[in-house]
């Protein structure tokens, strides 16, 4: 059964889910690798580990934050930036996999479950690279486009 955690609900509009489903797949046992090795295959990005969380940057500029049990939610997630009004959207959609994340949502951050037996991992890199080319300097995300159209 899913807890629901009110607060976030009136404030923003969407249900925030706050118990943790079991992994069960090995490719599932550590996302962090797995996050890790999306956000770093992008050019001029950086790692900082914060214990069980980690931060993803372009350029000095976050476009990932990895989550394990921020403040006690027992949510695995990553959060991306998404162009504003999308993360409402898709967290209203979906709420079972999607929730606005605490004082970021509001700014257009999304948190993607990761806590699941089943995770399309297709689907969170896209949401990754989509992040990426939004906090990414111009010069860089259009570098990027142009790899991926050739």
């Amino acid at each position: 059964m899913v807890r629901l955690n009110p607060l976030p609900a009136e404030r923003y509009g969407t249900a925030v889910p706050t118990s943790r489903t079991p992994r069960s797949s090995p490719r599932e046992a550590d996302p962090l690798r797995k996050i890790s090795e999306i956000c770093l295959a992008f050019p001029e990005t950086s790692v900082e580990k914060h214990g069980s969380h980690a931060t993803f940057r372009v350029r000095k500029k976050v476009f990932a934050y990895f989550l394990d049990d921020h403040h006690g939610d027992g949510i695995v997630s990553v959060c991306v930036k998404t162009r504003l009004g999308e993360n409402r959207d898709l967290a209203r959609q979906s709420p079972a996999r999607f929730y606005l994340p605490a004082y970021i949502g509001p700014r257009g951050w999304l948190g993607v479950r990761l806590d699941f037996p089943s995770i399309s991992w297709d689907e969170v890199a896209s949401l990754i690279a989509s992040s990426f080319a939004i906090v990414a300097p111009k010069t860089l995300a259009a570098a990027m486009r142009q790899k991926v159209d050739r």
